[in-house]
Order: structure tokens, then sequence, then C-alpha cells
């Protein structure tokens, strides 16, 4: 993907593994906080699939409705049962709330899913429509003791991430399998998102260019 792409891209999200992912793509990106505000959980979805694409199109559209001619780029996480049905865990209230999440998926296969929305705003929603998507990982943990539970929770990784782990950091020595994309379980499926965004790119700069 060619980094001398002259359509603004706004990643609608402040999470700091989101930004050094984006950065995987090479492209220049700007960064703004999605005002939007999420359900607060438990959420009782009959398709966490689709829950995940609804917050994330949410979150990239209270941002395209503030901004000038760019394409938004929302996302959001969730993990799940061993189905596409249940009670999803996003980010842990609290430690207690960690612990819970992190006895649930000791021992079994668990899907993360990840919705991701490109929404033009601007001038730009004349080139392009929005696009929604989610990408899905099973991951499956090994058995944990509630001494190794409350050890990882005490680096202080967990209580920011979708279903109090994080892939890239300490729970790696609990993670024993995973079917999928890697980044899809730091929260970022960036081949995915390169797929997607690639043709927009160049379909928009193209459109632009004989405007001019």
């Amino acid at each position: 993907m060619a980094r001398q792409s002259s359509i603004p891209i706004i990643l609608a999200s402040t999470s700091p593994r989101r930004r050094e992912l984006m950065q995987l793509l090479d492209l220049p990106f700007t960064i703004e906080h999605s005002r939007y505000e999420e359900p607060s959980p438990p959420v009782t979805a009959t398709d966490i699939s689709v829950l995940v694409q609804d917050l994330a199109a949410n979150k990239a559209e209270e941002v395209a409705r503030r901004v000038t001619a760019s394409l938004v780029i929302g996302a959001d996480t969730l993990v799940g049962p061993d189905s596409f049905t249940g009670i999803p865990f996003g980010k842990p209230r609290d430690r207690e709330d960690a612990a819970f999440m992190l006895r649930q998926l000791a021992g079994s296969w668990h899907r993360v899913s990840t919705g991701i929305a490109i929404v033009p705003a601007g001038t730009l929603s004349s080139l392009t429509r929005p696009i929604v998507d989610v990408v899905t990982t099973r991951v499956k943990f090994r058995e944990m003791s509630d001494t190794q539970i409350h050890d990882y929770i005490s680096t202080g990784e967990p209580l920011d991430k979708a279903g109090s782990y994080g892939a890239q950091g300490f729970a790696a020595r609990y993670i024993e399998s995973i079917d999928g994309d890697f980044y899809n379980v730091v929260g970022l499926p960036i081949c995915r998102l390169s797929v997607l965004l690639e043709p927009i790119l160049i379909a928009a700069t193209a459109r632009l260019q004989l405007e001019r």
C-alpha cells in the first residue's frame, strides 16, 4: 500500500495497541477519540460478530460527523464463548471482574471478534460507501490456578483489555493455541483492514485527481 496516499485517514480510537498496529499499514493517519458511549456490560448478544460490527460503525460514524473529507476507521473487540452467541467480555470493571473472566477462559477455547468499519466523511461520502466487516479468531487458554490468575492481574495488564488479557504481553504464557489472525486478538485485524482499505484509497485518489 503506497504511503503517498492523498486521502486523510483517521483512527477513531485512542488505544495504543491499535495505534501501533495501524502504523504497520505504512500510511499517514491521525487519531480522533470517538465520543460514542458503548453500552455497559454485560450485554447478551444473539450474535457477537454482529455486535462488534455495530459498535465499530457507531464509533467511526460519530467521528465522521465531526470531521471534513477523511476516511474514518473504527474498531471494537469483544471476547466470547466458543460460539457466536452469549455474553461477551469487554474490558473488566475491576480486578474481581478480571479474575472472573480469566476463570471462565482458563482451560478452554474462546473466540475474539473484532469489528472494523471504514466510514467516509465529508465530501468523500460521495466517492465510497461505508464498509463494515468482522474477523474472528479462536484462542485456547491452558489451565490457570487462582494464584496464576492473581499474579497476572497484579501486573496491571488485564485491566484495560477485552477479555482481561493481552496476547502480546504477559498472557502469552497461558495461550496454548491460536486459530486465526493473531493481530485480531491484539485488537486490529491489520491484514483484513488492508484488504478493505486499499481499493478504497485507489478509487478515491483517482476520483479526486479527475476532479482537479
